[in-house]
Order: C-alpha cells, then sequence, then structure tokens
C-alpha cells in the first residue's frame, strides 16, 4: 500500500531520459531499477554513453 504522496510520484509512467508517458517504464523500473521506457532502453543499450 503506498503510504504518502511520494511513494505515487515515484511510481507513475513518465520516463526520466525522454519525458513521455509509457506503460514500460513502472515495468523497467521494476525490473532493472531505471526508470525509463521501452525506446530509451533500447538506445541506451545500443549507445551506451
Amino acid at each position: 500500500m503506498i503510504e504518502n504522496k511520494n511513494d505515487v510520484e515515484y511510481l507513475d509512467d513518465f520516463c526520466e531520459e525522454c519525458g513521455s508517458e509509457d506503460e514500460s517504464v513502472s515495468q523497467n523500473l521494476l525490473m532493472f531499477g531505471y526508470k525509463i521506457c521501452a525506446s530509451c532502453k533500447i538506445s541506451k543499450t545500443i549507445f551506451p554513453i
């Protein structure tokens, strides 16, 4: 259960890299610990700068 407002903001579906809203953001947060969308994850994997 989410206790306070800060936890709700932490679990939103906005990518930290590009700012787009995507369902994959919360999935990547749980799996990898990064709050990025699938598109940014692929680009970071191919071009790790």
